[in-house]
């Protein structure tokens, strides 16, 4: 397998990737926090603070304009600035990872992992378990070695969520809320009932080493598989990198120890269960 050496060029640009994301992911968890869109409207001559609450355009009255009412306008307006001008930048950074080739991802599986780590659940509740986590290992290792080892038209993740996510209650349903928020055409396939398909028969399959099925959620969507393989993946230290999707969207990984990820791909390829097209 050829192995090309990143250059300073594609370092530099990982590097204000990782920034740029980062400035994005706090500015958006901050107007998630922050709420709806405010705006101010002049009423029989006196300005009031009004919050969009659908896209009709509706709104309440947040109250008169006063030093508190114009605190809250400007927290939403400056978290905005913020989050625009991450993405702005992102955009262009994104065009360099594209022409320098990097490792990426689809655009699909890049939205999954972008919403679920704004929700904190990348690394606590889920990781990337299949060769989705090449570019992430490329970035550790500082060079292009997933050639000809892209991915398919499918996302695996893994659940490695703790007793502590299930108490703090997060949410009912954290995986199908994230799939729903990103998709709504994504639903389960009946056959398999670890597996989501949109409406573009994009897959993503949810796995679960059987020491973490007790702190699944029921109820939540898919079903993920228990399978005794899934435990070498939480051993090593997780590796966790910021990549773009091929349509320059920025996404992070938290992806198992590669030398672990190395050795779960080796024995799989001499399983029998193992569909022969992904044996090499």
């Amino acid at each position: 397998m050829k192995i090309d050496t990143y250059t300073d060029e594609q370092r530099r640009t990982l590097l204000n990737l990782d920034q740029y994301y980062s400035a994005f992911k706090d500015a958006e968890i901050e107007l998630r926090r922050l709420g709806n869109p405010l705006h101010w409207k002049t009423v029989n001559g006196k300005d009031y603070l009004y919050e969009i609450i659908d896209s009709r355009g509706n709104a309440k009255s947040r109250g008169a304009r006063s030093p508190e009412t114009e605190r809250m306008h400007a927290e939403g307006h400056q978290a905005r600035d913020r989050r625009n001008g991450a993405k702005e930048a992102i955009g262009e950074v994104g065009r360099m990872y594209r022409a320098l080739r990097l490792g990426s991802i689809s655009p699909e599986a890049a939205a999954i992992l972008r919403e679920a780590d704004i929700r904190g659940m990348i690394g606590s509740a889920f990781i990337v378990v299949g060769t989705n986590a090449m570019p992430a290992y490329e970035i550790e290792a500082q060079a292009r070695i997933g050639t000809g080892l892209d991915e398919t038209q499918d996302f695996d993740m893994a659940w490695v969520g703790s007793l502590e996510l299930l108490e703090a209650g997060k949410t009912q349903s954290p995986l199908w809320d994230i799939l729903k928020a990103v998709d709504s055409t994504y639903t389960i396939n009946q056959e398999r009932s670890f597996q989501a398909r949109n409406a573009k028969a994009y897959e993503i399959e949810l796995l679960v080493a059987p020491s973490r099925v007790a702190t699944l959620i029921a109820g939540d969507k898919p079903a993920p598989l228990p399978l005794p393989e899934q435990e070498w993946l939480l051993n090593g230290k997780f590796v966790d990198h910021v990549i773009c999707a091929r349509d320059g969207s920025p996404a992070r990984i938290v992806a198992p120890d590669p030398r672990w990820f190395a050795l779960h791909k080796l024995w799989l390829s001499d399983q029998e269960k193992r569909n022969r097209l992904k044996w090499p």
